[in-house]
């Protein structure tokens, strides 16, 4: 769920950074319909921060990940024996917001039935290939912890698309809140850690990571990306399917520690604000370029002769456009590349029943089995994963 040339050189593409703009998106527009206003780039977690940075302080990660291994589902009671001031947050941090609507979260549940094989590619390499030209993004995640191990690293994103797009996601037998709380303490893990790392401060533009902005720049590259290249394939959704996925998406941000103020309330506000904090920021870096790399060979070890690096690398290019993919020095490909700018409307049309499918040339069979493999490839997270507070950053 991470998304890059040579032209930056020796330099690094911090040196051609713009300043981000001041935030002038208003707090009318987000769930609640009000707010203070505050610009996100210097709001982190006021709750979730100190407490984390106490507990690897004061030598209480290795018991706090040990039990937390215990916990896995939404109703489950919080393990025995974490202290009492993590205990206490935590019964906070996992209740639902109260404008959550639980049948628009049970209506989410058809919608990412019907276009679960979109969402596998979307969110992998629409969203995932984004985070590498994220440059606050990409930089967090390549000198942190799981910046050395990245295979770990992706599975463990993965995951959350994976658990918000479960039949019983929010549900007592479901795993999203699980894996959204347990995702806000490694981000106030990152925050106390990254800064106390020689390389990361090296290269950063700012002194803390992970800022409410940070993570919303995030959350567009996924629903709100998803849901612009499913118009833009002119995928016909149900407006209140579409209602229903934004708001999985909004209770997800929520329980990530997100301010109200800053969670849009519909589709246009979500793009109005993306316009703001996510168009403008994509850039290249030489950690995301890294990155990038890693992403296009994962396919390489289950791939069947389909999920080749060229094939991803093509499928990059057709949903983010020549220019990221130039910064990613994606090459071309002769054969994928005409073959995505010419079938895949036509392909989209007859999966959607809006074409008569014995017209269907061999290529859409060819699309199909993409996705399904890419799906798998993506959101395969239903292997046991441990998200857990980490203690280090990566070592070089």
């Amino acid at each position: 769920m991470l998304r890059a040339s040579g032209a930056l050189g020796a330099l690094g593409a911090l040196s051609v950074a713009t300043p981000a703009k001041a935030w002038t998106w208003s707090a009318q527009g987000s769930v609640v319909g009000s707010g203070v206003g505050a610009d996100p780039r210097w709001v982190w977690d006021a709750e979730a921060d100190p407490l984390v940075a106490s507990l690897i302080d004061r030598g209480d990660v290795p018991m706090v990940n040990a039990l937390l291994r215990t916990w896995k589902k939404n109703g489950q009671p919080l393990p025995a024996g974490l202290p009492a001031d993590l205990h206490a947050f935590m019964e906070r941090a996992r209740q639902l917001p109260p404008w959550a609507d639980q049948a628009k979260l049970d209506l989410a549940v058809d919608f990412n039935e019907k276009r679960g094989l979109y969402l596998g590619v979307l969110y992998g390499l629409a969203s995932g290939m984004m985070s590498t030209v994220i440059p606050k993004e990409a930089l967090a995640v390549y000198y942190s912890q799981g910046g050395a191990d990245m295979k770990d690293r992706i599975s463990k994103t993965a995951k959350l698309g994976y658990d918000i797009g479960a039949v019983n996601a929010y549900r007592p037998d479901g795993e999203m809140i699980v894996t959204a709380v347990k995702t806000r303490l490694v981000h106030a893990a990152v925050r106390h850690l990254l800064p106390q790392s020689p390389y990361w401060t090296q290269v950063a533009e700012e002194d803390i990571p992970i800022s409410q902005r940070d993570i919303m720049v995030t959350w567009h590259s996924l629903p709100t990306t998803v849901m612009r290249k499913l118009t833009d394939w002119k995928v016909p959704i149900p407006e209140a399917e579409s209602s229903a996925f934004l708001h999985s998406w909004q209770v997800g941000a929520y329980l990530l520690g997100v301010r109200d103020e800053y969670i849009p309330n519909s589709w246009a506000e979500a793009n109005s604000q993306a316009t703001q904090v996510l168009d403008p920021v994509l850039r290249p870096t030489p950690e995301g370029i890294k990155l990038a790399d890693i992403l296009l060979n994962l396919g390489k070890d289950i791939d069947g002769g389909l999920l080749t690096k060229g094939i991803l690398g093509s499928f990059t290019r057709f949903m983010l456009g020549d220019e990221i993919a130039g910064w990613l020095k994606i090459p071309r490909e002769l054969v994928w590349d005409p073959l995505l700018r010419t079938a895949w409307g036509p392909f989209v049309a007859v999966r959607e029943g809006l074409l008569p499918f014995p017209l269907a040339p061999k290529a859409y069979w060819l699309f199909d089995e993409f996705l399904r493999k890419a799906a798998l490839l993506f959101l395969s997270e239903a292997k046991p994963i441990s998200i857990e507070i980490p203690l280090t950053n990566r070592p070089t």
